[in-house]
Order: C-alpha cells, then sequence, then structure tokens
C-alpha cells in the first residue's frame, strides 16, 4: 500500500511514519507549508507552521529513510482555516482551527491530492484508532485517553476514515518518545505544539482585533447581566466565549460576590451577557451539518455521549437526528456551551459523527 505519511515536524507524526515504513508500506513524507510567511505564525517549537519545523521532518523522514517533500498549502489554509476562524469570531461563534484544519486541510486538500497521486491512504500522527467493523472502517479512541484526539477526527467523513492510517492509536506519548529515541530520531523531546499554530504570540484577542478592526467588523458593546442592566463595556464581543470567567473587566460586582461568566454573545449589537455559573448550564443543544464518521447510523437517535471540546469531558445524552441537523439533550446539565463548537457523537469508544453546534436551550 502506497501511504503518503503528513509530518509536522514533531515527535509523533515522525513515528507513525517510522512505522507504517516498517510495517512494509511504501511511504513518502510530507510536509505542509500552511505559511508564505513562516514567521507571521507560531515561532519556536510551539506550532507546526515553522521552517524549523520543516527542517525537522526533513530530517527525520532522512533516519527513516524514505523520500520527503513540502506542500505550499498556504492559500487553502488561509481560506478555509484562518478566514474561517475570523469569521466565525465576527458572527459570535466559537471556532476550533484544529478541527477545521483536519476537516479541510490533512483530510481534503491533502487525501484529494495523495489520490490523485496514486497513493491509498495518508497517514498522521494522531491518537485515535481504526476499527474494522461489520459495516467498513470505524473511528475509535486513542488507548491515551489523556491523548486522544478523535474529538479533532470527528469531522471526517466515511470516505476519509476508509483512506485514513493512524499508527500511534495503540500507544501512549511517553512509549512514542522512547521509542523515537530508540529509532535516533532527533525529535524525540521536542515539546509538544499547544494554543492555535497560526497567532504568533498567543494572543488572540490581540490578534482578532488588527483582522476585525481592518474589514471594519470589530463593534464595541455593552457588557449586561441577566436583566438587561448594563454593567459595563467592551472593545469587541470577539473578545469573550461563553463560559469565560476571567478578563471581563466588570467594576460592578455582583450581588452575591461570585463571579460573573460570559452566558450570550450578541454579534450585531456586541451585547455580552454575564451572569452566575448557574446560568451557563445547557440541557440540550441543535446543531447543523452532521457528518458520519463511518456507516451512518441505524435509525433516527441514539443513548450514547457526546464531547464538546477537544479535552473535555464526556456527557451521556440522547441524540436525534435527521438530514441537515442534530439534536442533543444532556442526561446531566453541560456548562460552557457555544454555538461554533463541535459536538462530537460517541457509542462506547466509537467516534460515530460529528456536527456543529448552532444554539443550546436551558
Amino acid at each position: 500500500m502506497k501511504v503518503l505519511a503528513a509530518m509536522s515536524g514533531g515527535v509523533d507524526s515522525a513515528v507513525a511514519a517510522a512505522r507504517a515504513h516498517e510495517a512494509g508500506q511504501e511511504v513518502t513524507g510530507v510536509h505542509l507549508a500552511l505559511s508564505r510567511n513562516p514567521a507571521s505564525y507560531r515561532s519556536g517549537a510551539r506550532g507546526c507552521c515553522t521552517i524549523e519545523d520543516s527542517n525537522d521532518a526533513r530530517r527525520a523522514a532522512d533516519v527513516i529513510g524514505i523520500p520527503f517533500y513540502v506542500w505550499d498549502l498556504s492559500e487553502r489554509f488561509h481560506a478555509d482555516v484562518v478566514e474561517d476562524f475570523v469569521e466565525e469570531y465576527a458572527a459570535g461563534r466559537t471556532p476550533n482551527p484544529c478541527l477545521r484544519c483536519n476537516e479541510k486541510i490533512k483530510f481534503a486538500a491533502v487525501l484529494d491530492r495523495a489520490l490523485a497521486l496514486g497513493f491509498d491512504a495518508v497517514a498522521t500522527g494522531h491518537y485515535a484508532q481504526l476499527v474494522d467493523g461489520p459495516a467498513g472502517s470505524e473511528l475509535h479512541r486513542s488507548v491515551d485517553e489523556g491523548k486522544d484526539q478523535s474529538y479533532v477526527l470527528g469531522v471526517l467523513s466515511a470516505e476519509q476514515v476508509a483512506r485514513a492510517v493512524f499508527p500511534l492509536g495503540g500507544s501512549r506519548k511517553s512509549e512514542v518518545r522512547v521509542e523515537a529515541r530508540e529509532r535516533g530520531l532527533a525529535v524525540a523531546d521536542k515539546p509538544d505544539s499547544h494554543d492555535i499554530c497560526f497567532i504568533s504570540d498567543g494572543d488572540t484577542g490581540g490578534w482578532l482585533a488588527e483582522r476585525l478592526a481592518e474589514r471594519e467588523l470589530a463593534h464595541a458593546g455593552a457588557i449586561v447581566d441577566e436583566t438587561g442592566e448594563r454593567l459595563g463595556d467592551h472593545e469587541g464581543s470577539y473578545r469573550f466565549t461563553v463560559g469565560q470567567r476571567r478578563g471581563l473587566r466588570i467594576g460592578t460586582p455582583a450581588p452575591d460576590g461570585k463571579p460573573r461568566y460570559v452566558l450570550d454573545i450578541e454579534p450585531v449589537s456586541g451585547t455580552v451577557t454575564v451572569g452566575p455559573r448557574d446560568s451557563l448550564a445547557v440541557s440540550s443543544l441543535s446543531a447543523g451539518r452532521p457528518v458520519w464518521c463511518g456507516a451512518a447510523p441505524t435509525g433516527s437517535s441514539l443513548e450514547g455521549t457526546v464531547q464538546l471540546r477537544a479535552h473535555g469531558a464526556e456527557h451521556r445524552a440522547s441524540v436525534t437526528w435527521g438530514t441537515d441537523a442534530l439534536a442533543v439533550s444532556f442526561h446531566e446539565p453541560a456548562e460552557g456551551v457555544a454555538p461554533g463548537q463541535a459536538v462530537v457523537v460517541y457509542d462506547g469508544s466509537r467516534v460515530v459523527g460529528s456536527a456543529t453546534i448552532t444554539a443550546t436551550a436551558r
């Protein structure tokens, strides 16, 4: 089998490529150049978009003994991930750029090009497992619960899952680092990437302020409580997300002296509503654009669990769906649920599918 291994320059993707090669697959490594100006994205070892990372990936490919190329996907990444991120915040929603990158870049643009070039599959260093099920390949959680990345892969279609290879799904991160050292890979002790790779200094609010101001979308507004009483002002609703507690800058304390949390964001007027933690509790949600990660489930409902953020808790829930929509009713209230987030549905360890949250109910 001919496999294209996406190599970010980190330890996980390097070991994944090495394992695929050792398994007898015909492997070619590729590093994705996601910015025409790498200095404009994250620097050092904290991201996956730098010249340093490209060089690390190339050295790893040399050690493994596989061909290596760099693909320039900067325009596609900017349009499908960076611009989407800006648009979502401007609309008062909370996006996940890593999830969008998997959907639009690694398993759409890259896979499409790989298939056109005669490859059979794309391998990555994600911590998730593929299991042969009765109706085809199924996506499951990794054995390493702390590193499990099945949530950010929940946007993959059945066709994309069938063309994916995740060599690390049955391993723990500590084992992967030991293996990298044994293989002589220089990235064995390289720190994991974190935060948003295309924001160079980690200041998401400041980064958004520059781009939204340029497009006249950065509107100031009021911070109000649940009764509508004005408590303060802000410079832009994009600086807030549902469930946020810090950085509200409200001069007037709550009557009970307890912290306030962001409950709602109204982007047109710029109004940000805050209130007590109890008011964050959500009993149900609706979501659009459902995607099934394997064979579409039979019937129109499922008793399972859902996950609402990359490393968030699982919530027991009743899930129902139609052609273009999905609804979730929680068995116990969930907190900090924001439109724009992905809700990923699980049946045990299996990822059933995902959808984008459009509304919540308390």
